[in-house]
């Protein structure tokens, strides 16, 4: 994949989830991404952006919400998400028992990134929760 960036803002409200969508297959196609890699990077951006929405604003609001894509010669995408919620780091706990995750509705969201990453970081920086993360999409 010839290196690739794009950045976009979405304001946090679940109809926002068919823009982001769109934005991410328009960078897919771009990127040469087959449809399962899509679908899991569509997934771990669902995730990001519902949670936010639910949970950060507790509603749908105008507050923005950045993503950026970028992909590269080694064909890693790497995902930053900002949101304006309360600061909240997803990974901040150990590692979870999996079994346990699973079984809550409460951190399945969390799993599911650990999950799919190949690596991720969390920040709050200048009033914004940031998340990184590198997945290998095929």
């Amino acid at each position: 994949m010839p290196a690739l960036s794009r950045t976009t803002m979405f304001p946090a409200r679940l109809e926002g989830l068919h823009a982001l969508r769109s934005f991410l297959e328009s960078f897919c196609a771009q990127a040469a991404i087959g449809r399962d890699g899509c679908l899991r990077l569509n997934l771990v951006l669902e995730e990001l952006f519902t949670n936010t929405v639910r949970h950060g604003h507790r509603g749908d609001c105008d507050a923005p919400v950045w993503v950026s894509l970028a992909g590269g010669e080694d064909r890693r995408v790497t995902v930053s998400y900002e949101d304006t919620a309360r600061p909240f780091n997803p990974f901040a706990r150990s590692s979870p028992d999996v079994t346990q995750e699973i079984r809550k509705l409460d951190g399945r969201g969390v799993l599911l990134l650990q999950t799919l990453s190949v690596a991720r970081d969390y920040a709050y920086l200048y009033g914004r929760n940031r998340i990184r993360l590198a997945l290998n999409p095929d």
